[in-house]
């Protein structure tokens, strides 16, 4: 498939209220370009590094609960690389069916491998029951992602802890999870609300994802399979956005440091997703991330934006510069700093 893509961040510092918004990502496919925002506090300049990149960071990403689980899986499937993945669940069955090369059951004695049963509090008290186990596999990682869909057991009541671990082991982390839809009940949006608020008092970065959104952006006869696919599929990108600017060789790398200063202490973001191909790929992308039907809230006022573009040799710099423009002046941005990197996809070409 042929085509450009872009997701975008922003961030508040009150997540469901305060509008206040200082993190934008953006993730642009020029055939496919893909571009990824993320927004801090810093000066008004854009950063192009043309440099050879270090030894790569250290990225694990982590799917708790059968939320998570699952997006892990779909992260495997679709060939996203260059970091350590590790599925962790309550339910031994869930856990079975994980493609990660590292497992972790949580609360063996509590839970006997038969799932937190939709209570939260028995997800943390699992998750505070394998702390050490939880150490051990996040040892020597420079950046964590953890990814759930919050509303349920595991993923709503384990992740905190398992951010607050990481964030105690001095490890840049980046929670990127779902809302419930709407026909799965007040009770499990009620906890989702509170699990992201827990959540996010010990992430450096939470990126939430409404999934009624998802019902603007798939088919209307698409079935509910087809609607969770690609909730697991938006966690996925939402992740990949990121890590591939770290650990992909690109025409343009971006620092782990860059992404650090950026994301550390961030608050809270949102992402948006656009595709385009043809003449005007790399504007009509940039323009269909920063519109995107899963923002609650347009981009104006992000102080800094982290820019990931992956598209194919042919992507030009008139392209580049046309989409970096629009995105500039769509966060009212004299003061945006704006970080951007490019990775080359030779699949891509041609579209």
């Amino acid at each position: 498939m042929r085509g450009r893509h872009i997701g975008c961040y922003q961030r508040w510092d009150d997540i469901l209220y305060k509008i206040d918004p200082q993190t934008a990502t953006n993730r642009h496919s020029s055939k496919r370009t893909g571009q990824n925002l993320n927004a801090g506090q810093a000066g008004s300049e854009t950063i192009f590094k043309m440099t050879v990149p270090e030894p790569f960071a250290k990225i694990k990403v982590i799917g708790v609960g059968g939320g998570g689980t699952n997006a892990v899986n779909r992260m495997i499937e679709a060939g996203l690389s260059g970091v350590d993945f590790w599925a962790m669940n309550t339910d031994v069955q869930v856990l079975a069916t994980s493609s990660a090369e590292n497992t972790l059951q949580l609360g063996v004695r509590l839970t006997q491998g038969l799932g937190a049963g939709g209570d939260p509090e028995r997800g943390r008290e699992s998750a505070e029951e394998s702390r050490s186990d939880i150490q051990k596999a996040m040892d020597g990682a420079d950046m964590v992602f953890i990814t759930a869909g919050m509303g349920g057991g595991t993923g709503t009541g384990a992740s905190p802890v398992i951010a607050e671990i990481a964030r105690s082991m001095n490890i840049l982390t980046v929670a990127v999870i779902t809302k419930p839809f709407r026909f799965e009940g007040p009770r499990r949006d009620r906890l989702a609300r509170q699990g992201i608020d827990d959540l996010r008092q010990h992430v450096d970065t939470v990126i939430i994802i409404p999934n009624d959104r998802l019902l603007n952006v798939v088919e209307k006869k698409a079935t509910l399979m087809e609607a969770f696919k690609e909730a697991d599929d938006v966690l996925r990108q939402g992740v990949q956005g990121i890590s591939d600017i770290i650990t992909i060789p690109g025409l343009i790398n971006v620092d782990f440091a860059d992404v650090k200063a950026v994301m550390s202490d961030a608050g809270t973001a949102l992402m948006g997703i656009g595709f385009a191909e043809g003449d005007h790929r790399a504007l009509e992308a940039a323009q269909a991330a920063i519109s995107s039907p899963l923002l609650e809230t347009d981009i104006s006022g992000a102080r800094s934006v982290l820019v990931n573009v992956t598209a194919g040799s042919d992507l030009t710099l008139s392209e580049v510069n046309e989409a970096l423009e629009l995105i500039q002046n769509g966060t009212d941005g004299e003061d945006a700093n704006i970080i951007f990197g490019a990775v080359i996809d030779p699949r891509l070409s041609g579209a």
